[in-house]
Parts: structure tokens; sequence; C-alpha cells
């Protein structure tokens, strides 16, 4: 059940403060070419290659829209579970870019493509809150300027300029750092998902300009900073971290916060002026005479509606309820397209809270270990669901599970053949169980008499048994005979 969690507060000298967060997600729409011209979209090009004569804005060259741009920023608007405006107007944004030839930026003001929606967010614990989405609208990314290629000179590169961008603000419901890298957490996977972006924000295709006020409970919204181009989760935590903070600190100390943007610092943790804060006016926003308004019809926005993959919220509560998954489990699988997937073709062919743990902890923890992405994983779905079936139908133990799955994520090898080829076949002669029992009874007669005080010791016993079979023997097998030897029950 949604539940709206409680708000972080933070203490000053002269008590509790609450901070209150808002989002401006910038992110590169998915498309082979740019929103008003033919050049490509692709990432790493050696500089300047791709500009075409609109982007490099020479006279009399005309924008003209992408038809798949527009799709795209519907279908994200639609993941939103956002309201399509069915007609919207591109505007210029007159404000200079040295990267930018045009001298103003192709934008949306008043009339945006996409209007109110709201996402989900996972909080530790369970929890989960509704952030509200103000507006979704189109336009141009600027290019890139380079300063430290000449010891006098910048340098630019435009082969981002012109590049389409979705602008995703929310509302400022956000009042911790947690809930903030929750939402863009969430927001990178519904894009993934859609095939909207592709959230890589270390090459820059998603972006947050993050907005942080303070204020008491209670009282009004503060003033409020903008912090420009943060390009990773963790420094979205950091920024408000360190920005909430500081207004704290200068209002405490009879200070007043001005409306500025400032830059995140990665180096130093903390946040610097950049200028101060523009308004809407500054920009001096009016319709793009060289673009006619967006009109689409109602029957295109549903055809694009059809064909939208199962979300994260929807895929969760499936996984949930198919699965028997635990509320955690399922947020946990569904955080990535290509994590959900994998698990699936496991659970297809395994049990599915077996595979759920096996996903969420050993397959994640080699991952991690190794630096590897799922597509890059050494152990398929099918394999680890070999693996699973192994332990499930007893030819191997749990415990020798671990070692063969080690050997597997360094080999690539079938567990099947490791296991044939290493000889870990669980032992299920009860004659040979009775025997290694025996001689653990026979060696330890001190601890035979100490378990019937303490029936909980025969645990220790268990694993010494196991230790003399490499591990091999079946447990419960192990269990049951050393409780019917040593005259106490196997459930201690």
């Amino acid at each position: 059940m949604t539940q709206e969690a409680a708000s972080k507060l933070i203490e000053g000298a002269t008590g509790a403060w609450e901070v209150v967060i808002g989002l401006e997600v910038h992110a590169q729409i998915s498309s082979n070419a740019k929103l008003f011209s033919g050049a490509s979209t692709e990432f790493g090009a050696e500089p300047n290659q791709n500009v075409s004569l609109v982007d490099a804005a020479m006279p009399g060259m005309l924008p003209v829209i992408n038809k798949k741009c527009v799709e795209q920023a519907v279908r994200t608007g639609l993941g939103l579970k956002a309201q399509i405006n069915l007609r919207s107007v591109f505007d210029r944004k007159n404000y200079f870019y040295p990267d930018l030839p045009q001298g103003y930026q192709i934008s949306q003001y008043k009339h945006p493509i996409v209007g109110e929606g709201a996402v989900l967010i996972d909080l530790p614990g369970g929890e989960m809150k509704t952030v509200g989405i103000e507006r979704l609208h189109m336009e141009q990314d600027a290019g890139k300027s380079l300063h430290d290629q000449h010891p006098s000179m910048s340098f630019v590169d435009l082969n981002r300029s012109g590049v389409a961008l979705m602008e995703i603000v929310t509302k400022p419901d956000m009042r911790s750092s947690e809930e903030a890298q929750a939402f863009v957490r969430k927001l990178r996977a519904i894009l993934r998902y859609l095939g909207t972006c592709d959230g890589n924000m270390e090459q820059g295709s998603m972006r947050a300009d993050v907005n942080v006020s303070v204020r008491k409970p209670g009282e009004p919204f503060g003033t409020r900073c903008e912090i420009k181009n943060v390009n990773s989760i963790r420094f979205v935590g950091l920024a408000i971290e360190y920005e909430a903070r500081r207004q704290i600190d200068l209002i405490e100390d009879g200070g007043t916060v001005d409306q500025e943007t400032r830059l995140f610092d990665i180096k130093t943790g903390k946040t610097r002026s950049m200028r101060s804060k523009e308004e809407a006016h500054d920009y001096r926003y009016f319709p793009d005479p060289d673009l006619l308004p967006l009109v689409f019809s109602q029957e295109w926005v549903d055809e694009i509606a059809k064909g939208l993959p199962e979300l994260p919220d929807e895929k969760r509560e499936r996984f949930i309820r198919e699965y028997a998954l635990s509320p955690y489990d399922a947020s946990v699988l569904v955080s990535e397209k290509a994590i959900a997937s994998f698990y699936e073709e496991v659970a297809e062919t395994s049990d599915p809270k077996a595979a759920a743990n096996w996903v969420t902890g050993d397959f994640f923890g080699a991952l991690n270990k190794a630096g590897l992405t799922i597509e890059s994983s050494p152990v398929s779905a099918k394999q680890l669901s070999e693996l699973i079936n192994l332990i499930q139908d007893g030819t191997i133990s749990g415990r020798i599970a671990k070692e063969v799955f080690e050997l597997m994520f360094d080999s690539g090898d079938d567990p099947a053949k490791i296991v044939e080829e290493k000889g870990l076949r669980q032992v299920t002669d009860t004659g040979a169980i009775e025997k290694a029992v025996d001689e653990v009874i026979a060696a330890n007669p001190d601890k035979v008499e100490q378990v019937k005080e303490k029936p909980k010791m025969i645990g220790w016993f268990v694993g010494q048994v196991m230790k003399s079979t490499s591990g091999k023997a079946n447990p419960q097998t192990v269990n049951e005979l050393l409780a019917e030897k040593l005259g106490v029950s196997s459930d201690n």
C-alpha cells in the first residue's frame, strides 16, 4: 500500500529543519537523428562529425521536427501516467550558449507536450511515496565546450548540439536526499523499460538539475538554489546534503539565501555559486516562427499506448502475485529491465523463490566483485536455473552449490559438467553417511555428553560430518542419523 513517507528533518542550532527538493531531469531521447535535423546522434564520434547545416545555424536553414522524437516523448508521458497534450508549442529561449550556434534554444514553455503525472518511488523498509510530475517538455541540447585542449582557447564540439532532450520537471515533493536518489533511480528504470532514453549518466545522456530549499516544518517554502547538471545518483545525494546544510548554517548565522544557480564540485563535495538564477521573463520566450504548433490525434496516442511494455510497478506487483516474492525482493528484481528479464528466465524453469535468492545474492555479488553487468555475465540464466534444479533434486547440497557457482563464474561451464568432473555429487547412500556419523561420535565422547545438556550442539556434529564428507553428505540424512544416535531432536 502506498504511503507518504515521513520527512527526514535536519538538526540545526535553532532546532529541526526540513529540506524541500524538486528535480529537473534532462533525458536524451533515444533516436538515430537529432530533434530538428537528420544528423546522427551517435555517441563518441570525432568532434564536429555529427553536424548538419541546421545544427550549425547556417543562414536560411530551417528546423524540421523529428517524428520519432515526438513519439518517444509521448511514450514517456504515458509511462509517467501523465496528461498528453494534443497541441503543444515550440518556443525560442533566448539565452547565450557559446556551443549553440543559433544564439537561442528551441524549447517549450507555456504549452509543453506532456502535463502532470506521477512516479511511485521505493523507500527503505518497504515504504513507498508518490512524487508528482509537473511537466515534460522537449528541447534541443547544446554542444560541448572543451577548455582543456589549448592553453589560451576553448574548443567547441557541436556533435551534441540539436540532440533531442526531454526535460522532466517534478513538483517539490521530495524531503530528503534518499528520496531524490530513489526518484532518479526509478525514473531511469522507467525510461529504460520504455526504450526512450538509455539513462547513461556517465555519458551525459541523463543528468539532473537539483532545486534545494530549507524551511522550519510547516512554514512556507524557503528560497531555493538550483544545482546544475549533476550526472550521477550518488552526486545527487551528496549535493543535496551539502547544500541543505549550507543554507541552514547561513540562515542560522543571520544571513539570507539568494536564489542562484550553483555547481557541485565532485572533488570537494561542495556546491559553489555559478550565477544568479534567471526567471522565465529573462529568457524572453516567444513561439518559434519557423515551427508550427505540434498537433496530433488522440488515436495516435492510443496506438502508442498499445505498444507500451510492462513497466516496473506493474511488473513488481506481478512478481509478488505470481512468484510469491516479498515486496522487497520484487522491487530489487524489477529495478532494471535486464535484471527482471534475467530473473524471469531463471524462474521459468526453477523454483521462483530460490531463483530470487540466487539472483539477488551470489549472482549479484559475483557481478559486483568482477565489475560486470548482467549482459556480460559468464553465467547465463539457463545455467543458473540448472544449478538451482541440481540442489532441488538432491544432486548437490546448497553448500556445494556455492562452490559450483564460483567455478561456473570462472569458467562459463555448465553446472552438471562441473559436478561430474569434480566429483561433487551429493552422497545419499545412508550406509556411507552413517559410517561418517559414527566416526565423528566416536572421536568426540566429551561433546556427546555435552549435547545431552545442550541439544543445540547437534549443529556442531552436523558441521563435523559435513566436513569429513567434503560437504557431499545429504544434510537432512545427517541430521536424522545424528538425532537418532545422540537421542536429541533434529529440530534443535
